[in-house]
């Protein structure tokens, strides 16, 4: 029988809350740039230089968010300054969403999401850089996702936060079109944040991002932003397997590490697209007591799976891992494999040496989907 490697990571910080929530917004040491695309302006955010020919980090948040309230707080927090130390980061703004954003003009034809994929390359080719790797929340899961399927060269890897593969079905549109008549954005966009759990136990932090989309984003580009998402198109991936459709199959090239809170309602588009991906590159972390937005609520138990996310393509091999605590368990669920991120490690010239996984973890050659719950 398979073995499941079961992670349990203690988070020991506190949670955001409206005391520290306008430190862990803030921009340090970081510049800003408005770079053109054959699509529209977009703004960008770097922090820090970014090391040779090692990629950058880049990040894409969700809707009624921007870089700073989805980002800033998993990137301020301690133990991640171990991380960008040795990446820089570049934070993307969906066009219109960023802090103090004009509105845009009368008949503005807003990028579709296919679009505002397409102007990543354009980014990267502003600012002299040669890949990244991508985290991405709801919305811009799917944008980085996108980017990562039609310019599979720029992309070596991917962590995904509640990401939904499909299109919006009529039933849902429906839905959304008649909640729009009854209810007002900012209720639409938390309710596509956090479930209903959330929403009744974790009053401070709803509080906090209910004053933030309220006040921080402008509504009517906001709206725009969420039309587009509403009518995205599915990604149309399917799981590659061996002997039928392995050289045929549509489906992301880099290894990508999915997340979701227990909590959260994405876990069933989460799952949907993790059925979608090749298995051997593919990491499914369930983060327990946690929701929408485990980056800010449990930016601790994220940061130590990015670190061995990293690790496992061939950076960072001496990063500490401070609060990690193993034990062996026995599923008869599918069991991870994470080869040919380990490969690409070997074949990689990082300049590193190649990351060792985990101690205890046994890479499998069935092409199965590790599956972490922490």
């Amino acid at each position: 029988m398979d073995e499941l490697q079961d992670v349990q990571l203690t988070e020991i910080k506190p949670l955001l809350n409206d005391k520290n929530a306008a430190r862990n917004f803030q921009d340090f040491d970081c510049q800003e740039h408005d770079i053109e695309t054959a699509f529209g302006v977009v703004h960008v955010t770097m922090r820090g230089t970014p090391k040779g020919n090692r990629p950058v980090i880049l990040t894409y948040h969700d809707i009624g968010l921007n870089h700073k309230s989805c980002f800033n707080s998993f990137f301020n927090f301690e133990d991640m300054q171990e991380i960008t130390q040795h990446f820089a980061v570049c934070h993307v703004d969906a066009p219109g969403q960023q802090e103090g954003a004009p509105p845009f003009p009368s008949g503005y034809q807003y990028p579709s999401m296919d679009e505002l994929a397409e102007m990543l390359p354009a980014v990267l080719t502003h600012l002299n850089l040669k890949s990244f790797i991508g985290i991405g929340l709801g919305a811009g899961a799917y944008v980085l996702s996108r980017c990562a399927l039609s310019h599979p060269d720029l992309v070596e890897g991917l962590v995904l936060i509640n990401v939904d593969p499909c299109a919006k079905g009529w039933i849902d549109w429906a839905a959304s079109k008649f909640s729009g008549w009854t209810t007002n954005i900012v209720d639409i966009v938390l309710a596509h944040h956090f479930g209903h759990e959330e929403l009744q136990a974790n009053l401070d932090l709803i509080q906090t991002y209910r004053l933030h989309i309220a006040q921080d984003i402008n509504q009517d580009n906001l709206q725009l932003f969420l039309t587009s998402y509403n009518s995205r198109r599915d990604l149309e991936i399917e799981r590659p397997v061996l002997g039928i459709n392995e050289n045929t199959a549509k489906t992301l090239k880099c290894p990508a590490l999915l997340v979701v809170g227990d909590n959260s309602p994405a876990v069933e588009a989460v799952v949907e697209c993790n059925s979608r991906l090749d298995p051997t590159k593919t990491t499914l972390l369930k983060m327990a007591d946690c929701g929408g937005l485990p980056q800010v609520v449990q930016p601790g138990k994220l940061t130590e799976a990015f670190k061995y996310f990293v690790q496992g393509m061939g950076y960072m091999p001496a990063a500490s891992m401070t609060r990690l605590m193993r034990s062996r368990t026995h599923s008869s669920s599918s069991v991870g494999s994470g080869e040919s991120a380990r490969s690409r490690s070997h074949t990689s010239n990082h300049g590193e040496g190649s990351a060792g996984t985990p101690e205890g973890i046994d890479l499998q050659d069935a092409p199965q989907t590790m599956e972490v719950s922490c």
